[in-house]
C-alpha cells in the first residue's frame, strides 16, 4: 500500500458527495480512506433528517464497498489516545467537538491523515490535517 492515507471526518464526505472538487482530487489520490463509527453515525443521522435518507444511504453503502475503504474499530488504545487530545485542548484552552476529538483520537492510532473542512483540528498537534481549499 502506498503511504497516502486518511481518515474521513463528516465535513469531507459531505463536501465529496455535493461535488467538491479539491475533496474528490484528495478522495481519489488516496490509498487508504478510513472512516469510524463516529462518522457513520453522524452521516446516517443526518441521513435520517433529510428527505434523501434512501439514497443517501445507498450512496454510502456504495462509498463503504470500494477496496480503497475501511471502517476502523475503535478501542480502547483509542481511548487512550483520546485522553492524550482533549487533555491538551483542555491546556491550550481550545476545546473542539467531543466527536472530532475521537476523529482525532482515530487518525492518531492509526497514523492516518485527516480529511475535512473544519480549521479547528489545526488545534490538535498529535495529527496531519488536510484542508482543501
Amino acid at each position: 500500500m502506498g503511504n497516502n492515507r486518511i481518515i474521513i471526518d463528516t465535513s469531507a464526505y459531505s463536501g465529496f458527495l455535493r461535488g467538491n472538487p479539491d475533496l474528490k482530487l484528495f478522495l481519489q489520490q488516496a490509498d487508504e480512506i478510513a472512516v469510524n463509527p463516529i462518522v457513520l453515525g453522524e452521516l446516517i443521522a443526518g441521513f435520517a433528517g433529510g428527505r434523501h435518507e434512501k439514497r443517501n444511504r445507498s450512496l454510502l453503502q456504495d462509498f463503504l464497498a470500494s477496496s480503497r475503504v475501511t471502517v476502523i474499530e475503535m478501542n480502547e488504545e483509542t481511548s487512550e489516545r483520546y485522553a492524550v487530545i482533549i487533555n491538551h485542548l483542555r491546556s491550550q484552552g481550545t476545546p473542539i467537538p467531543t466527536n472530532d476529538i475521537w476523529i482525532a483520537a482515530s487518525a492518531m492510532q492509526h497514523g492516518l491523515k485527516i480529511l475535512t473542512t473544519d480549521k479547528h483540528y489545526m488545534k490538535i498537534p498529535q495529527v496531519l490535517v488536510e484542508i482543501p481549499s
